[in-house]
């Protein structure tokens, strides 16, 4: 079975698991449950009802109720969730659902806003459908027309950028269908997402709107997600392991920057420059955080704190990892030169 980041996975036990990952063991896919059956859930899909469950609601649900879709991960060290490949009743594909929501046209406002979205990366970034995809709450069927975002799929990292650059002069035209947001989103999502003063609300809003990947159609929030093209992955699940090694911030400079937008954000770097912690070689910075996705681009200083981690594998070698917490307290990503 193959299963990449923005699939998610159906069970035999009624559960909605979100794929979190590229390489699985061979024995279950790496997986985050956002859905249980609930008789007073509030979504619904073929007459059953659900809702969708947080970190600690999902881990504590499992522990309760399914515990063998926990694992201790010897990759990583810590529990794991996975669906056993047992457990797998289907694996859903963004690709075919956008193919059947075009396929099977529906009155239903909210689809019709995807399908609005998929027009205009194919008419005017020129990318075919073969290369988009409907993730999120659209996946399984368990959206809210009124209320619901729209996660947006592009596979391929080249055709991801490409599609940001298309919206980016697209955002700011009275003509367009693609808008960008209202300074009142951005300070909800401050608020959401930042509990620390590692960003004032300025800097907070200046990365984002110049990230060009979530925007506004016909009201509605849509993001544009990077997914890897098969050919993109490489590697084995355990070929590589992981070893914590304290905290570590850094000045660098970005050499690579193509996966910034991946799950994890992966920038590549070079003259790096120990600011505190461990004086070891570090060849990457990785966000397991929205927050600190395409926050910096090729040929750019940043500083950058979070914990160090050693990579032992084939090759070995030191990064920085941002987004270790939910709330990613005094972890950050950031450009050495920003002056607003």
């Amino acid at each position: 079975m193959r299963a990449r980041v923005r699939d998610f996975i159906h069970t035999q036990d009624d559960l909605f698991f979100a794929t979190t990952t590229y390489l699985h063991p061979n024995d279950r896919i790496l997986s985050f449950l956002r859905y249980i059956p609930d008789p007073k859930g509030d979504r619904s899909t073929n007459d059953s009802r659900y809702s969708k469950v947080d970190s600690k609601q999902a881990y504590n649900f499992l522990d309760d109720s399914f515990p063998e879709y926990l694992f201790d991960c010897e990759v990583t060290g810590v529990e794991m969730m996975g669906v056993p490949a047992g457990k797998v009743r289907e694996i859903l594909s963004p690709v075919e659902r956008l193919k059947e929501i075009i396929k099977h046209p529906s009155p239903d406002e909210l689809l019709l806003k995807v399908v609005k979205v998929s027009d205009v990366f194919q008419d005017e970034a020129g990318i075919s459908q073969k290369h988009l995809g409907i993730s999120g709450s659209v996946l399984p069927g368990l959206y809210n027309s009124q209320v619901s975002d729209i996660d947006f799929v592009v596979y391929g990292l080249k055709n991801h950028q490409k599609a940001m650059e298309t919206f980016e002069y697209m955002k700011n035209d009275d003509d367009s269908d693609l808008k960008g947001i209202s300074d009142d989103y951005w300070a909800k999502l401050y608020e959401k997402r930042i509990k620390d003063s590692t960003l004032s609300f300025d800097e907070f809003k200046w990365y984002e709107e110049r990230k060009n990947n979530r925007g506004v159609v016909d009201g509605t929030l849509f993001d544009i997600l990077a997914t890897r093209e098969w050919d993109e992955i490489q590697g084995k699940f355990g070929e590589d392991t992981y070893e914590p090694c304290g905290t570590v911030e850094i000045e660098a400079t970005v050499s690579d920057a193509l996966a910034a937008f991946d799950n994890p954000a992966v920038y590549q770097v070079e003259n790096v420059k120990i600011i505190e912690g461990p004086h070891v070689p570090i060849n990457e910075v990785a966000s397991y955080t929205h927050t600190y996705s395409g926050q910096a681009r090729d040929g750019e200083i940043i500083t950058a704190r979070g914990k160090l981690e050693k990579v032992m594998g084939k090759t070995t070698y030191y990064r920085l990892i941002v987004g270790t917490t939910r709330e990613s307290l005094g972890e950050y990503i950031k450009l050495k030169y920003l002056k607003l």
